[in-house]
């Protein structure tokens, strides 16, 4: 089957649709299809220091084509970019025909995968990511439109939970029968525990990390909060937060304000190879997040041994449940996250109760094998539908706070 996959966002871009774009794709070539990718990327100043930034790295066996998102570098000019993408799929579908589209976010990828799929006769798979159910068509008109025909028009829709899609049920008022659940993966081989290493085994003071985007709504300003309430109380600790983000400068300075600067160690961008390690040199982690649509680096945890905080949140009641494979807490419940970090720094039997169910749950449920399999399921069904042609093809373009920002759509 030859395929086409449409990723808004790649490596050298550290993201959670950065590290789902490559484990499918190494599964699509083991499988023996013909793989293409078409990734956006950020080449100014700004977007760079947000995700990270430039040309997409090869991966064997894909050929993978960067196209920078000059429209949404320059005023949030998403229009431009969706039409780049539909020239380039346009391109390599007359090189050699494609059997499947399919997008990795649904706007502005999925709908221009959409209008690709209308115009070429091609059948359309779109994937629906975090910031995509949460907040995408709730800023404006235009994107709110492009959502529901996206939604539903597309010949299969992915989404990684059933809260995620309840979430998306609610907000944009589509029957749930339009989701198929493929759930978030975690490549097992590459996260494991550390060799050697009891689980729930920690350093003095205990280790706390925080890895992943640098964002308040994925809980980095409560999580300085929390570890000032610790600190006021005298309960040692080091903490890491290893990542780029939106607010990274904002979560330094929350942790200068508490006067905890000293015990908080901000590391920076870290490339997707480097953080297995970066696991291993902790020992709880900790991701207080408001919602997430399927969060990787919360499976990466479990599958390298560390004991897990999270919240009771879209995205991560799916698989953690509270005090059998890890901590919950609501969001933005500072004082409950402070007392959850106190019972694991000072209990180890705790930590290595919650690491061991969730390792064990990772390997299996979560790997990549499995999911793999089920989203090649998918591609074997659609393959040969009809592309949707019966929708309006033009959006009305409405002011939106994202052209903006737009790296935070």
């Amino acid at each position: 089957m030859r395929i086409l996959f449409c990723s808004r966002r790649y490596f050298p871009a550290v993201s959670g649709m950065s590290v789902y774009a490559q484990n499918l794709l190494r599964q699509l070539v083991s499988a023996g299809h013909d793989v293409t990718m078409i990734s956006q990327y950020r080449g100014d100043p700004v977007g760079t220091r947000v995700y990270g930034g430039g040309p997409p790295p090869g991966l064997d066996g894909v050929k993978i084509i960067g196209r920078r998102s000059l429209g949404e570098e320059n005023g949030g000019d998403f229009e431009r970019d969706i039409d780049d993408m539909i020239a380039t799929i346009r391109e390599e579908h007359a090189r050699a025909p494609f059997d499947i589209l399919h997008a990795q976010y649904g706007y502005p990828n999925g709908w221009a995968v959409l209008l690709a799929g209308r115009e070429l006769g091609i059948p359309c798979v779109v994937s629906i990511q975090g910031g995509d159910g949460h907040w995408v068509g709730s800023c404006c008109e235009t994107h709110r439109l492009g959502m529901l025909r996206v939604l539903e028009n597309a010949n299969a829709v992915l989404i990684g939970c059933e809260s995620f899609a309840h979430e998306v049920v609610e907000r944009l008022s589509v029957p749930r029968s339009l989701f198929t659940i493929v759930p978030g993966a975690v490549d097992v081989h590459r996260f494991a525990p550390e060799p050697g290493r009891t689980l729930g085994d920690a350093a003095d003071p205990v280790r706390l990390l925080y890895h992943g985007r640098v964002d308040r709504r994925k809980g980095s300003l409560d999580f300085m909060d929390a570890l000032s309430l610790l600190h006021r109380d005298g309960i040692p600790f080091a903490a890491t937060v290893s990542g780029i983000g939106p607010d990274l400068d904002a979560t330094r300075e929350r942790a200068a304000s508490h006067g905890i600067e000293a015990l908080v160690g901000f590391s920076g961008y870290a490339a997707y190879d480097d953080a297995p390690a970066i696991y291993h040199r902790q020992d709880v982690f900790v991701s207080p997040t408001y919602a997430e649509g399927f969060s990787n680096t919360v499976l990466e945890a479990m599958a390298s041994g560390l004991p897990v905080l999270s919240c009771v949140a879209v995205g991560v009641m799916d698989c953690i449940r509270n005090d059998e494979n890890g901590l919950l807490v609501q969001p933005g419940d500072v004082p409950a996250q402070a007392e959850a970090l106190r019972r694991l720094i000072g209990d180890p039997a705790l930590r290595r109760r919650l690491a061991s169910a969730a390792l064990e749950e990772c390997r299996l449920t979560y790997s990549w094998e499995s999911v793999g399999r089920s989203i090649m399921d998918v591609y074997a069904t659609v393959r040969g539908q009809p592309a949707a042609t019966g929708f309006d093809p033009v959006l009305p373009l409405t002011p939106c706070r994202y052209r903006e920002a737009p790296h935070l759509l």
